[in-house]
């Protein structure tokens, strides 16, 4: 296992936020971290666990219509503004920043996401990771965790592995983090196998990896657990996957 101090080219793997894939409609702007839709690049399909991690702007009153998904742990969080869920097993909710929002889809499950303002955008976050269990009975679960992520340091967002005042995920090798970091607030990176930290808003330095922007993401191997710290201005919230 490395340590915080010692970094290659292999361990540490820079994606800035303007080489992502880009979705652009009347209604969508997306950027995507791996392969998704009609991108595909065979050598960018994943970061172990993690498939799909998707960055959405939608305009108000629209949104993604009813669909269907199958065998797949899905994470929503919100950045700004605020999303509608509803799904046919009869579950609806708003999701708004601070509220964490897990999706099992399991055996097939329907939903929408739709913008329920008629004024203002919402921008959040979306990540799929492979359940450990295929064609389980489809579940959802939302949770507040505003309150611990103000006290500042990571908190589990979701998690595998039975962290408390975190969403459930069926995946026993995963783990997300988020932190809202103060401006100039430094934390240790959690140490993992494979670990994907991306910058949703803000900007922050990594060691090893130098300085990153809203929207840049970082693909670690066997790293340790290198410091990372916000801007001394701005702050940052970031969203870490950590996988065995």
């Amino acid at each position: 296992m490395g340590s915080a101090k010692t970094h290659n080219s292999q361990a540490v793997d820079v994606r800035r936020g303007g080489n992502r894939f880009h979705t652009r409609t009347g209604w969508l702007d997306s950027r995507h971290s791996f392969s998704f839709a009609g991108h595909y690049d065979p050598a960018n399909t994943h970061h172990g666990l993690l498939l799909v991690h998707n960055d959405d702007v939608v305009k108000a009153g629209t949104g993604f219509q009813t669909h269907p998904h199958q065998d797949m742990e899905i994470v929503t969080w919100v950045l700004s503004g605020e999303l509608e869920h509803k799904d046919s097993a009869g579950n609806v909710g708003i999701i708004y920043p601070g509220l964490a929002q897990r999706m099992s889809a399991g055996t097939g499950i329907w939903h929408s996401e739709m913008n329920p303002s008629g004024k203002e955008d919402v921008h959040f976050v979306q990540m799929w990771v492979i359940p450990d269990r295929e064609r389980v009975t489809p579940s959802y679960q939302q949770l507040d965790i505003a309150a611990q992520l103000d006290r500042g340091g990571l908190v589990p967002i979701a998690s595998g592995r039975g962290h408390e005042a975190a969403i459930s995920i069926r995946q026993r090798g995963a783990v997300l983090w988020g932190g809202r970091l103060k401006p100039g607030e430094a934390v240790s990176m959690p140490d993992g196998r494979l670990v994907h930290l991306y910058v949703a808003t803000g900007a922050a330095q990594l060691e090893g990896a130098g300085a990153l922007r809203s929207g840049d993401a970082v693909r670690l191997a066997a790293a340790g657990s290198p410091r990372l710290t916000a801007d001394a201005v701005e702050g940052a919230e970031v969203l870490i996957w950590q996988t065995e």
